[in-house]
Order: structure tokens, then sequence, then C-alpha cells
């Protein structure tokens, strides 16, 4: 195999062009194996095989420095850029990170899991080697759905101004995650249609030159266009056509199904499914239901429609009452906040750690005008993603900061429900919902679920004296673990789910400071400037009563288990119990 000799680029400068097609197929066929085994993103990298082969064997890397935004179409890279034995040897799969990473190879320049970021990332080191005096080429690696971002919008501009050497590698393969949203993909269309001679062009707009390659996995018309761009003196995008998924039937024929993929079936392409419930999906289903008697209802995706299950068909059904933004976090803010205000009722529903993109829009276009947009945030959880760049920890603190902006957090769907139901149709204030993680948890039979949430009041869920656990959002179910841990060594503690990871119910505070004697706060988070040390803070003041936080300490986690992460931080019922212990012994 070819692959298996390629430890750097120079080995793909060594080869002789007439292989060059060979190693593409050898690549994709070990990218293939790989993801029917252990899953990843799957049709940005396919399509961008071609590309990755020309850019190494002209460029020079890393003097030459290339950056690639968000990362989905890194793996052909890392496996030219000596790291090929994580994607040949299955014992090798987990070395990698689905991203660039520094720490890995010199060839990477920036950890990015978040989009939009590369045309800004190149244009810091474009301003960095000409401060130096450097000659060395830039090259700023986007594909087209994360044009829609306003960050790569704003460098597009700024590179416009740009005196010297600035090289924008456009990866146009017609889609997002989902479909391309946006009015700039239908002049994109009329680019490729017109094989770049169209006089619409956003490029040229920004100040830009600009070439079209109407095949962009033609790995010679690849050479020859990079060649000519090589030591170019001025910024100049390179508009590639190119196949999302090429090269295996199944990713061509449904892109969108496609972008990730879990284990599958090679020959069949059938994806391993998870056959339990999701949050998202019965979530998809409830907001549907809702439509149909609220017409004023709007759904708002920020790119991810498979957050809250809205596939193709469902998004069809929803008609004017959905709406996907691109990957646009900051205007689907705003967008709500105007929603809201115009008297519609709308529900924004994306990840949470692509919800922080949004924060000044948050805090500035939301609260501040007090408009009652509802704000649906997955994944803000350690048992959500575990990359350094798509894990969230930081919700409760960064939510809890902002004023005017009631933040949930239901610990089973039901709670999820009607915290949702009751937010659609209040219009006094704007609310940030932690969707559940992990497994669905549903209300015990006959509970009874709060349906108002306008008051700040948590609920008591079992009442006892010493000790009291109050357990926030997915954490409840610890909390309930651990009382059964008191009970069995004697102590009859409280447990107290609170709801509300915003703001203090202080008349339940007040009363179990009166009758215990330590308070333990767990969550789902970071807990510095959490929802424990409000907690602590209040009760410091005027009590003895001893006030025990558990959460994660502040730092960046990446590719974790959560059971270690939880054990780490002493989140488990018995290092709780144990310290809790500890506490009243002294």
């Amino acid at each position: 195999m070819i692959i298996e000799n390629i430890h750097g680029p120079q080995d793909v400068k060594d080869l002789p062009q007439e292989d060059l097609p060979a190693l593409a197929e050898e690549i994709r066929s070990a990218l293939l194996l790989r993801a029917s085994v252990h899953g990843g993103h799957f049709g940005p990298n396919f399509g961008f095989v071609e590309a990755t082969i020309a850019l190494h064997r002209i460029f020079n890397s890393p003097v030459d420095k290339i950056v690639y935004d968000v990362s989905h179409q890194t793996y052909p890279h890392k496996m030219i850029t000596g790291r090929a034995q994580a994607y040949l040897d299955p014992d090798h799969y987990d070395d990698v990170s689905g991203y660039t990473n520094p720490a890995e190879s010199e060839h990477d320049f920036f950890e990015v899991g978040h989009t939009s970021t590369s045309i800004a990332l190149a244009l810091g080191l474009a301003k960095a080697r000409d401060l130096a005096g450097g000659k060395e080429n830039i090259v700023a690696v986007i594909g087209d759905g994360s044009l829609s971002g306003g960050e790569a919008l704003e460098g597009l501009d700024i590179a416009g101004e740009l005196n010297s050497n600035f090289i924008i590698v456009f990866n146009d393969n017609q889609m997002s995650i989902a479909e391309n949203h946006g009015g700039m993909y239908d002049e994109f269309a009329r680019l490729r249609e017109s094989h770049g001679t169209d006089g619409h062009n956003l490029f040229r707009a920004m100040g830009l030159d600009y070439i079209y390659v109407e095949d962009g996995n033609n790995i010679d018309c690849l050479l020859e266009i990079f060649e000519t761009v090589h030591n170019i003196d001025h910024p100049i995008v390179v508009h590639l056509n190119t196949k999302k998924g090429k090269g295996y039937g199944p990713a061509e024929a449904d892109p969108e199904h496609w972008h990730w993929a879990s284990p599958f079936n090679v020959v069949t392409g059938e994806q391993r499914s998870f056959s339990g419930e999701s949050y998202g999906a019965l979530m998809g289903e409830h907001l549907e239901k809702l439509a149909q008697f609220d017409k004023k209802l709007l759904i708002v995706s920020s790119a991810v429609p498979g957050m809250i299950a809205m596939n193709p068909e469902r998004r069809q059904r929803m008609g004017l009452q959905y709406l996907d933004v691109g990957i646009a976090e900051e205007a689907a803010a705003a967008i709500i906040s105007g929603a809201a205000k115009g008297g519609a009722h709308p529900v924004w529903a994306s990840s949470a750690t692509f919800i922080q993109r949004a924060y000044d829009q948050m805090f500035q276009d939301i609260s501040i005008n007090g408009n009652a947009a509802t704000i649906l945030a997955g994944n803000g959880s350690v048992f959500g993603g575990n990359d350094v760049t798509h894990c969230d920890l930081s919700s409760i603190a960064m939510v809890s900061s902002i004023p005017g902006m009631k933040h949930l957090a239901p610990s089973n769907f039901e709670e999820y429900v009607a915290m949702v139901d009751w937010s659609i149709k209040q219009d006094a204030e704007p609310v940030y919902i932690s969707v559940p993680a992990g497994p669905v948890v549903h209300a015990p039979e006959g509970h009874r679920v709060r349906t108002d949430y306008s008051e700040l009041s948590w609920e008591l869920v079992h009442e006892g004296s010493k000790v009291a656990v109050i357990a926030l959002g997915d954490f409840f179910g610890i909390g309930q673990k651990t009382i059964e841990k008191f009970a069995a060594a004697g102590i009859d503690a409280t447990l107290v789910k609170p709801l509300f990871a915003s703001g203090l119910d202080k008349a339940t505070l007040d009363a179990l400071a009166q009758t215990h004697d330590v308070i333990l706060t767990i969550e789902d988070g970071i807990a510095d400037g959490g929802f424990g040390q409000r907690v602590a803070a209040y009760l410091g003041a005027d009590t003895s009563t001893k006030v025990l936080v558990r959460g994660f300490k502040r730092r960046f986690y990446d590719r974790f288990k959560a059971s270690d992460l939880l054990e780490e931080a002493r989140i488990t019922p018995e290092k709780l119990t144990e310290d809790v212990m500890a506490v009243l012994e002294n």
C-alpha cells in the first residue's frame, strides 16, 4: 500500500504523479473501514481527499501554513501528516481526535471544532508573517456551509484589504450538516453553473481575486491550480466544486445522513441505530404536534436540526413554522428576540457549546429587551459531547450570569416538556432550558409534574434532617442514590430538586439552614461561578450551616469517559456520602 509509506508531506511530493489517484483511493478505503467500526465525520472527508493531497504536494507544510475550518474534513490531512496508523490499525483508532490538534502534529495550528473560524485565524497568521518579514504561504480551507457564519464573512471582508499572500480554498460541496440556508447559496449555484463567470460574485465583491475549479476532485487539475496560486502576492479565493461523500454511494445519495456516521455495514450502508428513546426525537415529535395548534410557534435551527430531530420530512411539514439560519448562532439569538417582540412564539434549539457563540446576543438582544424567547441547549453535560471543542460544562455559570434570563434544568422528559410548554405560552421573560443528556429518564408514575415556572421555588422531594442534598438537572438521579446511601448509614437526608439553575429559593435555603448541619449541592457543570457556589455564598453570610459544593474543576476536558470524570470530581453516591460524613465528624 502507498499510504503505509506516507509519513509526512514530503513522501507525497516524492510520489510519481500518476500514483496520486491510487493514494486517494487508499485513503478513502481506510476512512471507510475505520468509520464503519469507529464512527466519525464522514462525508466532508470523502469529498476533500484529492484537494488534501494536492495541497500537501504543492505547499510546504508546516512552513506554509494550512488552516482547516471546523476540522470536519481533516482526516485525510492527518493521514498524510504522519498519523496514518490511526486510520489503518484498529488498535490505534483512538490515537487522534476528530479535530486538528497542535498537540498531535506540527502541521496542525489550532484546535478547532466550531465553524467559520479558519479565515480569521489564518489572517492572524498572515499578519504575524508580514510583521516578521516572512514569505510563507498562508492557506485557509473553508466549506460552503461555514460561510453562513458571520465570522467567516467578517474574515472575507478583512482579507480583501490584505496586500500580501493569502489563499482561501473554498470547498463547495453544496451542503452544511443539512442543506445550506441563505441567499448567498443561490449565488454560489450560479457561479457553478457559469463555471465561475457569473457577475454576482461574493468574493470579488469583498475585494478578493477568484479562480473557479469545475472538478474539485480531479488531482491533476488541482495541482495545476495550486501551483498557479503558490506564492501569490495578494489574497485569492480558489473555489472548488466537490462532492460530499465522494466514493461511497450511500453517502453521495444522502449527504445529510452521512455528515457524521455511527458504525455501519460497509456493503449495505446500514448504520447501527440507537434503539432507545432520545430527548431530541421525543421533543421533535412534541414540537411538531404543538405547531398544529399554535400557529405562532416558530422553530429555529442554526444548522443542527438533528438536535430536535427536525429531519427533512418534518422540516417540510413544518413549512413557515421552521427556520434554519445556517451556521449563524448570533443571528439566531437576535431573530428569536425579534420574533418574540413581533408576537411569535420562537424556540431555538442547538448544542450548548454552539450557543456559547451568541453570548453577547443573549445578553444584549434578548435579555436586556426582556423578550420571551425559548432556547433549548443540548449536550451541555458530562454525558454530552466529550471532545474539548464540543464539551460544554460552563452553561450554568455562563447563562446564570445574564440578568433576566431564566435558566431551567429538568431532570426527566416530562419536566422538560412542561418547561417548554410553559415557556412558549408565557410572554414575560426569556428562558434557557438545559436539555437532559444521556438515556431518557421519565417521571415516576403518578408523579404530578409542575407546569408553572413563573415563580422561583424548588421542589422538596423528601424531607429529612441533618443533611440536605440539592441535586440539579441531570444529577438529580445521583442525588436520589446518594440519599439512599445516607439512609443505609442511618441518616434520613433531605432531597431537593431545584429545577432552576438561575436564582435561589431563599425561603427554602433559610428553612434548610435551620434544621440541617450540612447542605450538599451537586451540578452537571463547572463549580466555579456555578449553582452551588451561589448557594454557599448566600448561606455563608448569616448561617453556620456547612455547604459542600460538588461540580467540575474549571479547566478544559478532552475525550473523557463520563464515569472517570465523575469519579475524579467525587460525584458518585459513595464519594459524596463519604465526604459529607467526614464534614459531620469534624
